[in-house]
């Protein structure tokens, strides 16, 4: 073999050699770049979960009358056994057919318990958020339903006696039930009731796609900050009930009543029925016999004075649907 013919060949696995090499460059460095370029893209992803959301602002929350801006800051929540007592003693006084029957009708509200689950009393801080004005009423509730064929408000008798909780005879249930698509005739603005959390949340769903707000319910702690401003009170009034103040047990209607028709129960922010009405439900969840439950805010028509107050609270399955129970929105 000549010389030449070696040259060639030389030249030719030469030029093959670096043909090799340079498409293993080619795909290291594409291989490289796609890596790099996932990585920006998880690295992005993560970073737009995990960044805060932004504060509202009062400007983006009061772009109407329906919600009301509470600034961000310090609040007294919770209770201490002074408040504790006297709302024993104020619901026993109301609950006791004679004056002598006080004491006794106190002990058995006692025997329970019922305010022995409440947040002790403290200084907490909440970022600025936005809340309805008001709860949310029968006639908002049925533009829900006829737009999204969501069921309607009610429960069956059957069901209605297995929640075991707060049971009514089902006669005054029957006043609450919806026929037809249609809420109790001349109730558009009571607010609406035997709904669920889930019920609820689908409502806050549907609502954020009508004006691309997000909409949620408030955290307990939101609503007792709404509910009693910065100060700690009691009622949205103040510290000493008023029979006069707001739709309870001893209102005598034993029903719910239109939004806003108690102007003592506005709280000192302007949110109204922050005592009375209803029950309602927050996002803050607990589990509570092995179940899934919602802690409730405020009281309802057929309550004592003690359940009135801000710091109380209780919990109930999010599947519940109740004569007692409505929700508020807030707005993100």
């Amino acid at each position: 073999m000549s010389k030449a013919t070696h040259s060639i060949i030389f030249l030719y696995k030469l030029q093959n050699l670096v043909i090799l090499g340079i498409t293993i460059t080619a795909i290291a460095f594409g291989t490289a770049l796609l890596a790099i370029a996932i990585l920006v893209a998880i690295s992005l992803n993560f970073n737009k979960s995990n960044l805060p959301v932004p504060a509202i602002t009062r400007s983006r929350c009061q772009v109407d009358q329906e919600f009301v801006f509470i600034p961000a800051g310090e609040f007294i929540a919770g209770s201490n056994s002074t408040e504790r007592d006297y709302a024993y003693r104020i619901s026993a006084v109301a609950a006791a057919s004679k004056p002598e029957l006080v004491p006794q009708a106190e002990q058995k509200l006692r025997n329970k318990r019922w305010f022995a689950w409440e947040s002790s009393r403290q200084v907490l801080s909440l970022p600025a958020f936005c809340i309805s004005r008001n709860l949310i009423t029968n006639a908002e509730y049925q533009a829900f339903v006829k737009a999204t064929g969501h069921r309607t408000p009610g429960i069956s008798e059957k069901d209605y006696q297995q929640q075991g909780f707060l049971v009514h005879p089902y006669s005054e249930v029957k006043l609450f039930l919806w026929q037809n698509g249609n809420y109790p005739p001349g109730e558009a603005n009571y607010p609406v009731v035997l709904v669920s959390y889930e019920d609820a949340l689908a409502f806050a769903a549907w609502r954020g796609q009508q004006d691309n707000y997000t909409y949620s319910l408030p955290s307990a702690q939101q609503w007792e900050k709404a509910a009693r401003g910065t100060d700690g009170r009691y009622f949205p009034w103040g510290n000493q009930w008023q029979t006069d103040a707001t739709n309870w047990s001893g209102s005598g209607k034993w029903h719910t009543s239109a939004i806003a028709s108690y102007p003592l129960s506005r709280s000192p922010y302007g949110v109204e029925d922050m005592a009375g009405n209803v029950f309602e439900y927050t996002s803050t969840l607990r589990k509570f016999n092995l179940k899934k439950s919602a802690v409730m805010k405020g009281c309802s028509w057929d309550d004592l004075p003690g359940f009135c107050r801000g710091a109380y609270q209780h919990t109930r399955p999010i599947q519940s649907r109740h004569i007692l129970f409505g929700f508020r929105l807030v707005r993100d």
